[in-house]
Parts: C-alpha cells; sequence; structure tokens
C-alpha cells in the first residue's frame, strides 16, 4: 500500500496490561489527539468506551486494538471513513460467521461424543 503522511510511520508504545484506559491514554497509545476519538466514536459503532462519572469515557483493551486498526486504515492504507467502516464491517462479518461454524462443529462433537459414550456404556453392559 501507499503511506499517506509521516505519522502513519509512527511506532505505537505497548498497551499496557489493565482493564481501563482514559481518553488521555489510549490518544498517547494511538498517536491520535483525544478530539479525533470522540468524532471516531462517531463514525464507528464498534467503538463505544464505557461512560462514567462526568461523561468521562473509559475504553476498554480491545477498544484499544481497534482506534489502532482504525488509525492503521485511515492514516496507512488511505481508506476514507466510510471505506474503513466497511472494512471493519466485513471483518466482523467473518469473524461471526467463523464463531458461528465454531459453534456448529463443537454441537456436531458434542453430539459424537454423547452417541459414542453411549455404545460404549451399552457394550459394556
Amino acid at each position: 500500500m501507499h503511506n499517506l503522511s509521516p505519522e502513519s510511520e509512527v511506532v505505537l508504545p505497548p498497551i499496557p496490561a489493565k482493564r481501563y484506559f482514559t481518553i488521555g491514554e489510549v490518544a498517547d497509545l494511538c498517536g491520535v489527539k483525544p478530539h479525533v476519538l470522540r468524532y471516531w466514536e462517531q463514525e464507528f459503532t464498534q467503538l463505544r468506551p464505557v461512560k462514567r462519572r462526568g461523561n468521562r469515557r473509559y475504553y476498554q483493551h480491545h477498544e484499544v486494538l481497534l482506534v489502532r486498526r482504525i488509525r492503521e486504515l485511515l492514516y496507512r492504507d488511505g481508506f476514507t471513513i466510510s471505506g474503513a467502516r466497511n472494512q471493519l464491517s466485513e471483518v466482523g462479518q467473518l469473524e461471526q460467521e467463523a464463531a458461528d461454524n465454531a459453534a456448529r462443529e463443537k454441537a456436531v462433537v458434542d453430539s459424537v461424543r454423547a452417541q459414542l459414550q453411549d455404545l460404549l456404556a451399552y457394550l459394556r453392559s
């Protein structure tokens, strides 16, 4: 792909192992300004930080990863907001399909296991 700006080259710091991050911490961890994060919340429905006292935002680890992915799509890969939204939506659909398939496969395995246990119990009697 093509790099659009020098800020797409920025090496981001590791994400600390903690449960919640303030908007300022996420801004630092993701190389964007807090007002950009607030704007992205309006544009990307997947980005929903918890709001507590005084409407303060608290982001969880998966949301920090999502912000980094949005940043990548916009700044590094050159997607528009709409294009990035579509890209995330497609990935979300694929992940959901994979989870659905895994659940179906587990149900089949559980059913076969139960049938084999019944057969084994019958053979032992």
